[in-house]
């Protein structure tokens, strides 16, 4: 079940709120937990007992840590089965295939993989399990008693399946006591109209011109093309997981719960450093926390800054997906921002604003090809095309036709990825008052009712993010 979906929007959220609010305080984390369970076997019947476990497990190592926490060697040891057992259960259902395949090419070998489908979410509610020991063991949180609350953290809806990763301290109080005012429901349904409207009328659309220029063979591609490709999917890509991530805080603030943002219009930043502190914002704070710091971050000299950079980069790109386009990706960017911190920056100072904002929309582009193109010769054959470098041509027919008729839309899209249309309404607001706050209200039905209308006649509706 997804957000952008008839029977989320329609059956399953109204029912869900209604016995969340008809129930008393003391029962709505054991009315969200059974919501939200329903809602991931609805999608996963099988793999929900895998969660399940998850949750139970890190429960579990929760209580043994702080149980042992005089016993540095005995809580270390159930800390490190921790983190031991939920890598073991990623990487058997996220990576194994894919190291079997490359035993079998270097050795000649004829193992058989698994081909187990990847959990939804496993990516997601893993690294959240995880963050939630290493915190207890850290002395960073209080091993939490209550497993229906526990199981709410883990479980909740909301942000199961796509993020964003929410670390146990965020929300460590309100699992224990939230209250939700009308003012604050009201601001979770625009939040999530918002990013329904992101998703449904943005990202779908803009997903039908890549996948339109995805389909033809990759040497056949016009430079004009390629270029609407990959702006379609550099747009349908921000629009849907940020359209997601609003929807999930939307949804949050409706029961109660502020989860942390995920992007801050990334497409206005001015160096890739930058870029990665507005995209995916959860998954590189987990990484800094987690992974970064813990190496030794900056303090230990700079070749061992270097080095804790590029394995992060490295797991970032592992995090996406278990194929060489994914660690060609994470490095490609990791690449960027080491050049930055060693040099760039600084030269990057004196560049006028709008190179340094060319330079970054560019390298991010590019970057989106690796991230499609599972095959890499067929995305360095891409990448040329873009610069007209093994190009069938600058332009057909066909992508004259696609200019035409999806010009527009990408256009208004790319203003949309911007803060003006929010600056916009929030002057709408301050100057004219009672009237601003209805001209928004009417803004926000109409968003509505048209990307219902959408959902009832598309059948293109995915979710990027739900594979990793």
């Amino acid at each position: 079940m997804v957000f952008s979906s008839l029977i989320f929007l329609f059956q399953f959220l109204p029912a869900a709120l209604l016995a969340y609010y008809a129930s008393p305080k003391k029962l709505r984390n054991a009315v969200l937990l059974s919501a939200s369970l329903f809602f991931y076997a609805w999608g996963e019947p099988v793999y929900i007992a895998l969660m399940v476990f998850s949750t139970v497990f890190d429960y579990v190592n929760g209580l043994l840590i702080d149980r042992y926490r005089q016993r540095k060697r005995l809580a270390g040891a159930v800390f490190i089965g921790s983190i031991g057992g939920n890598l073991a259960i990623l990487g058997f259902f996220k990576y194994a295939d894919f190291a079997v395949q490359q035993v079998n090419g270097v050795f000649g070998l004829q193992l058989q993989a698994a081909d187990l489908p990847l959990p939804v979410g496993l990516s997601f509610y893993t690294f959240q399990t995880m963050s939630y020991v290493a915190d207890v063991y850290l002395g960073k949180a209080q091993a939490q008693r209550n497993i229906v609350a526990f199981g709410t953290y883990v479980a909740m809806f909301p942000q199961l399946v796509a993020g964003p990763i929410v670390k146990y301290g965020e929300v460590a109080g309100q699992l224990v006591s939230r209250n939700v005012t009308l003012a604050r429901f009201g601001e979770g349904a625009e939040l999530f109209i918002r990013g329904l409207a992101k998703k449904v009328l943005l990202a779908n659309n803009a997903g039908l011109l890549w996948t339109s220029v995805k389909a033809a063979p990759v040497e056949e591609v016009t430079v004009l093309s390629a270029w609407l490709g990959i702006v379609a999917f550099t747009l349908q890509i921000y629009f849907d997981f940020s359209g997601y991530s609003d929807m999930a805080r939307g949804l949050g603030k409706m029961f109660g719960f502020d989860l942390p943002a995920n992007f801050n219009y990334p497409y206005i930043a001015k160096s890739i450093t930058e870029f990665w502190r507005r995209w995916h914002i959860s998954l590189g704070s987990w990484f800094r926390e987690y992974v970064y710091i813990p190496l030794g971050g900056n303090r230990l000299g700079l070749g061992k800054q270097l080095r804790n950079l590029l394995i992060v980069w490295l797991l970032t790109g592992l995090w996406h997906g278990a194929s060489w386009n994914f660690v060609a990706w994470g490095l490609y960017f990791g690449l960027f921002v080491t050049a930055e911190k060693l040099l760039l920056l600084k030269r990057m100072e004196r560049w006028p604003s709008g190179v340094k904002h060319v330079y970054t929309l560019l390298v991010v582009v590019v970057g989106w090809v690796l991230f499609e193109y599972e095959q890499l010769p067929a995305a360095w054959t891409f990448v040329g095309t873009l610069f007209g470098f093994d190009a069938h041509g600058m332009a057909d027919r066909h992508a004259m036709y696609d200019l035409w008729t999806s010009g527009g839309l990408l256009a208004l899209a790319a203003v949309c990825a911007t803060p003006y249309p929010r600056k916009a309404i929030e002057r709408l607001q301050t100057r004219w008052k009672r009237g601003g706050g209805l001209a928004v209200l009417a803004l926000h039905v109409v968003a509505l009712v048209l990307s219902t209308a959408c959902l009832v006649n598309e059948s293109y509706n995915p979710f990027l993010y739900f594979r990793f």
